[in-house]
């Protein structure tokens, strides 16, 4: 055990000491609060000593009691301040310990009306989530619950953030429906904005291939449709390469679709999402032929 442990189980230990000497009927008379700011002294300094360490399952247990006796003295910001500080060190180790203090702090922010805080620490959660396959439904629905605290703060544009990853990691989840509306949703929001107004190619294509994994026909429509709303998404590469992958479909000419697809991540690289779904299409296609 290094010298920091040592320092930081001392400090455990001063602090509980603290906490008995101000149960007593003369430490609540004199200075009882004093004894629980220097126990959560202690806890916080132990934490730091821990974190120093790499011991980051001790740290964060000095931190959650730190938060704990904040929250008894009725300093709730400093409550949720030291929550975050625990999840920080559990999310190296373990990640249900983080997201519990996390939800802990978002309890006490929403209880305070801080929902921005509230909000970033649902995005943090998602985080966490998504790198499992298997937690990725967790993660959706706090980047959705993120999202709605930010839209009720007017934060739009960090509300789309997370409703973009929404619609990523729907698509992946196979309900294309949802991840559809909301592409649609952010494009239209971007072609209010000179600034955004470029970046709504990217959301057409994105719903147009979901589209695809559902319906040709809908497809077709769709991107009509969003040439409409956006005519210079009709002369961009992406449009025509939706056009030329219906064509394909239409005909049942799987080799054409691929070529296609080579065609333009030879020029334009395709991320994992895109080559998963466009896969997918191509599977669906090549299983039945008559899918439209």
């Amino acid at each position: 055990m290094g010298d920091n442990e040592q320092k930081a189980l001392q400090l455990m230990a001063e602090a509980e000491k603290k906490l008995t000497q101000q149960k007593g009927f003369l430490g609540s008379l004199f200075g009882g609060s004093n004894k629980v700011e220097d126990a959560i002294e202690c806890y916080q300094r132990a934490g730091n000593m821990f974190k120093m360490s790499k011991n980051w399952t001790k740290a964060g247990e000095c931190f959650c009691e730190a938060a704990t006796l904040h929250a008894r003295a009725g300093s709730r910001h400093d409550a949720g301040t030291c929550y975050v500080d625990a999840s920080n060190c559990y999310k190296k180790v373990d990640v249900e310990s983080a997201v519990n203090c996390l939800m802990k702090s978002i309890d006490i922010y929403t209880d305070m009306g801080r929902f921005t805080m509230a909000a970033k620490h649902h995005q943090s959660i998602a985080e966490m989530y998504e790198s499992d396959p298997n937690t990725l439904a967790k993660s959706v629905q706090h980047y959705e619950q993120a999202a709605d605290y930010f839209k009720g703060e007017e934060s739009v544009s960090s509300a789309n953030k997370c409703m973009l990853k929404v619609a990523q990691y729907a698509a992946q989840l196979e309900d294309y429906e949802k991840a559809i509306s909301i592409y649609e949703q952010v494009a239209a929001f971007s072609l209010e904005s000179s600034l955004l107004k470029y970046s709504a190619k990217e959301y057409f294509f994105r719903a147009a291939l979901c589209h695809l994994s559902v319906d040709l026909l809908n497809a077709q429509h769709a991107i009509e449709k969003y040439a409409q709303q956006y005519p210079a998404f009709q002369d961009s590469r992406e449009f025509k390469l939706i056009k030329v992958l219906c064509e394909h479909l239409e005909e049942q000419n799987i080799e054409g679709f691929t070529e296609a697809v080579k065609d333009y991540d030879s020029i334009s690289r395709l991320d994992q999402w895109y080559t998963t779904i466009l896969l997918r299409i191509k599977k669906a296609a090549d299983e039945d032929p008559d899918l439209r």
